[in-house]
């Protein structure tokens, strides 16, 4: 039985690959703004290495490292997926409600049987 499952997983691999992430879904806002603040990021480190005789040796060093923090951060908020927002009344909605009650092996076995039911 586990060959079977494994020869039909391998078979429709892309199944899994192409399977909606739930409620989550990176957000365009926040990769524009993520951007924003890695490119801003970039430009402080280099002006920190421009820089680097007139502001001394602590400056270029306190100015580097805010640079560095604002990249990561600018990449924290670009990659960082948000909860999508569906409309009151709709089915989505009171899926996702019913869903986050049950246990994660409850959603993979109700997964499960849909895909079984549809072959």
């Amino acid at each position: 039985m586990l060959d079977e499952m494994e020869r039909h997983l391998l078979q429709h691999d892309a199944d899994v690959v192409t399977a909606p992430s739930g409620d989550r879904a990176l957000s365009y806002r926040n990769l524009v703004y993520g951007a924003l603040l890695l490119l801003a990021g970039i430009g402080g480190l280099v002006a920190a290495v421009a820089a680097g005789e007139r502001l001394g040796a602590i400056g270029s060093i306190i100015l580097g490292v805010v640079a560095f923090l604002a990249m990561l951060g600018g990449a924290i908020l670009a990659f960082t997926p948000v909860r999508r927002t569906a409309p009151a009344g709709s089915p989505t909605r009171a899926r996702g409600a019913k869903t986050r009650d049950s246990s994660f092996m409850d959603r993979m076995n109700d997964r499960w049987d849909r895909r079984q039911d549809e072959h």
